[in-house]
């Protein structure tokens, strides 16, 4: 199985697009997993070693702060029309909503002067300071800025830093016990940018604003392997409650924006599967080359980690290749998926 999607895999480091990639395809309990490729280039070359730390940057919404966001909305604590300023009094604009955090419709914008170099302190009352522009609710336009408010909110539930939370509540539950925002370790973490300003970044966060807030960023700042994520898939494609419950899960395939025209679920995007039966599956991704896709109808999944910014970023090539691969893929499992319904 998935000889055309590994083929597209392997010619991503044999063109020289990304440095190696760590790779699993999920099929209910059957796991194929794979490594190709170089964890670093610069400054020497060292080879992918299995079940490296990987920087996932915004994979940490989906596995972490949506997963506490939904347990906060299970347990009563929070509800999607709930308001930002309730939890967030700093926060001016009483239009903006849970749902418009979680759906990236909140419309937030504006500019933060020398944000890279504000001390944690400065960029909390900075984005607390931005206003809404006129794509509020009409539009979806991803930012980050609605994950540090969902992070934020739920400190202010609970009364610990949005990091401990997703630690507490969802890596440790699910036993990924190897994922974390410390690691301990350097040399088990795939390096990524090569930066001018921090020499080669690796074991530390990559993301600028992540950087700054540390604990209390709930957009960017996770690091884990492809054995963990593999378990974060399979928990989601199970009939367990964890990490959120099922009925929750089965609200991620439909569109949660306030319009129901968008194309976003609570974090997740939304990615129609072709094939004798047309259906949606949820996927997002992670600015350093990471990707995590969930078919929950047919309990099929595909874990994808890169370090696309290795030696430097942004590397937009790569984009439209990984968005192939994720093409590739589905066209792949829906032929598969056909020829298992013919053999019954």
């Amino acid at each position: 199985m998935y000889e055309k999607t590994v083929a597209a895999i392997t010619d991503l480091v044999n063109d020289g697009t990304v440095p190696g990639v760590s790779y699993a395809f999920i099929d209910g309990s059957q796991v194929r997993r794979g490594l190709y490729g170089a964890e670093a280039l610069l400054p020497s070359y060292e080879p992918l070693k299995a079940n490296q730390l990987y920087d996932v940057a915004s994979l940490t919404k989906v596995v972490g702060t949506v997963n506490v966001i939904m347990q906060l909305i299970t347990a009563g604590k929070l509800a999607l029309t709930d308001r930002v300023c309730d939890y967030l009094p700093q926060w001016q604009d009483n239009r903006v909503t849970i749902r418009h955090l979680i759906t990236h419709t909140s419309g937030i914008t504006g500019y933060i002067p020398h944000r890279n170099k504000l001390t944690a302190v400065e960029l909390h009352a900075a984005l607390l300071g931005l206003h809404v522009g006129e794509n509020f609710e009409r539009k979806m336009v991803y930012s980050d800025i609605n994950f540090i408010f969902l992070g934020w909110i739920a400190e202010a539930i609970l009364g610990k830093p949005i990091q401990t939370l997703i630690t507490e509540m969802v890596l440790q539950p699910l036993g990924m016990n190897e994922s974390t925002f410390q690691p301990a370790d350097p040399t088990r973490c795939v390096p990524t940018e090569w930066s001018a300003t921090r020499g080669l970044i690796r074991g530390a966060v990559h993301d600028p604003k992540a950087f700054v807030l540390k604990s209390r960023c709930g957009s960017a700042g996770l690091f884990s392997t492809l054995n963990d994520l593999v378990t974060f898939e399979q928990a989601m494609l199970s009939d367990s409650d964890l990490p959120m419950t099922q009925q929750q899960k089965a609200t991620l395939l439909a569109d949660q924006t306030p319009l129901h025209h968008q194309g976003r679920s609570f974090g997740w995007a939304l990615l129609q599967v072709k094939g004798p039966t047309p259906h949606l599956c949820i996927w997002h991704s992670g600015y350093t080359g990471t990707c995590l896709v969930l078919d929950l109808q047919t309990h099929q999944g595909m874990v994808f980690l890169s370090n696309r910014v290795h030696p430097t970023a942004p590397n937009e090539a790569f984009l439209a290749r990984r968005n192939a691969i994720i093409d590739v893929y589905l066209a792949e499992k829906a032929s598969y998926v056909s020829a298992e319904v013919k053999a019954d």
